[in-house]
């Protein structure tokens, strides 16, 4: 019923089991309740990267810290692949990789595999005569 065909006595006693002390805090520990399961939601969404879906058309094959807030990337895009620098501000393309970077090097030795790319790439490019050197090794 609308409280505007209670009879005071009965909008009286609406308004106090509100105010009462034991309903108050129930609706408090309500309102905790579910505070905590959206905060418990968020964080296993972060823990299990459920917010990042990708199509499969492009993934990150491989990455190295370069400073405080920059990072080297090496994505895959199709079939080719490309190293990238990002930074808090940019995303820059540095090069493409002529050879791709394997599955079984990425498995066992993935970080140093992917340091000696990055050292022949950036070497190339600085200075193409020096572009075949290094290859001999994979």
């Amino acid at each position: 019923m609308s409280p505007l065909f209670l009879s005071p006595q009965a909008f009286a006693d609406n308004t106090q089991s509100i105010t009462n002390p034991g309903s108050v805090v129930s609706i408090f520990l309500s309102l905790l309740l579910v505070v905590a399961i959206i905060f418990s939601l968020a964080w296993l969404m972060r823990r299990f990267n459920v917010a990042h879906s990708s199509s499969g058309q492009m993934k990150v094959v491989s990455s190295m810290i370069a400073g405080a807030k920059e990072r080297i990337l090496v994505i895959e895009v199709g079939q080719e692949q490309h190293l990238i620098g990002v930074t808090s501000h940019t995303i820059t393309h540095l090069s493409k990789l002529e050879t791709p970077l394997s599955s079984d090097s990425r498995k066992e030795n993935g970080a140093e595999h992917f340091k000696q790319k990055l050292i022949q790439a950036m070497a190339g490019k600085m200075n193409p005569a020096v572009k075949g050197a290094g290859h001999d090794k994979d």
